[in-house]
């Protein structure tokens, strides 16, 4: 006779098993273009409140915790002379999260570019592509939609993606984009 276990022991099995694979930390890093909104979102997502921000030179590094799922989330300055170096970041990340300012139709083609430049990095190889389609709250920005085609997403098919329309300003949308990185690292 085979025994099986009973509802106690199976939720006692069950919260072990959260508790060695609930702690792991999850590499993040936020890219995009200079003036983005990268350094707001990291700090609306830590605080959940609008911060003053300079440009980034270098980076930034938060924990960010959602539900027992942590989060090792690295903003990365957008600033053209730094571009290059965002490569030197790319090894174990699980999430790659590209901000878009949403107003900056200009320089679309640009971000487009650097993004698919990015997943061709073999060290992203299995990174999931969260896009922020970010300062929606401004009159005659893009929707995220229009961001998708623009960025030809739907030629991505080596990476899961989403693209999330968002104000790092009053932090609409963030809680999305949070349960959506969320739902990425369970289902791994």
């Amino acid at each position: 006779m085979v025994r099986s276990e009973t509802p106690a022991e199976m939720g006692f099995l069950l919260t072990k098993m959260l508790a060695v694979f609930g702690d792991r930390e999850h590499k993040v890093i936020v890219v995009g273009l200079d003036n983005a909104g990268k350094t707001t979102i990291l700090y609306q997502f830590l605080t959940k409140e609008a911060v003053h921000t300079s440009p980034t030179i270098g980076s930034n590094v938060e924990e960010i915790t959602v539900r027992n799922t942590h989060f090792l989330v690295w903003d990365i300055g957008g600033q053209e002379s730094l571009r290059a170096s965002w490569y030197s970041y790319f090894c174990n990340t699980e999430i790659v999260i590209l901000v878009v300012d949403s107003t900056d139709r200009e320089r679309l083609t640009v971000t487009k570019d650097e993004l698919h430049q990015m997943l061709a990095h073999e060290e992203l190889q299995n990174a999931a592509v969260l896009i922020m389609a970010n300062k929606q709250d401004v009159k005659g920005s893009m929707t995220a939609a229009e961001i998708s085609q623009c960025l030809t997403l739907d030629t991505i098919t080596t990476h899961s993606w989403h693209v999330q329309a968002c104000c790092a300003l009053t932090g609409e949308g963030l809680p999305a984009s949070l349960d959506w990185m969320r739902s990425r690292v369970v289902a791994n």
